[in-house]
């Protein structure tokens, strides 16, 4: 059988923890910082775990990721 190929967006975007739980970056962080409230500026620091059903899609597309 052939290998499985990994997305290359998914790859980029996305990175596995030890328990197997997804993490990403906050979204809603690239532009128009202006318009935010300075309260979800602090809480969308740093990177956050996806739920199961979106981490499920994500590790369909990941399928070496440990």
């Amino acid at each position: 059988m052939p290998k499985m190929k990994t997305k290359s967006s998914a790859k980029k975007r996305f990175k596995m923890t030890a328990s197997g739980k997804v993490r990403a970056a906050q979204a809603g962080k690239q532009h128009g910082m202006i318009k935010r409230s300075n309260k979800f500026i602090r809480n969308a620091r740093g990177t956050t775990t996806l739920s199961a059903p979106d981490a499920k899609i994500v590790k369909s597309y990941m399928p070496y990721a440990r």
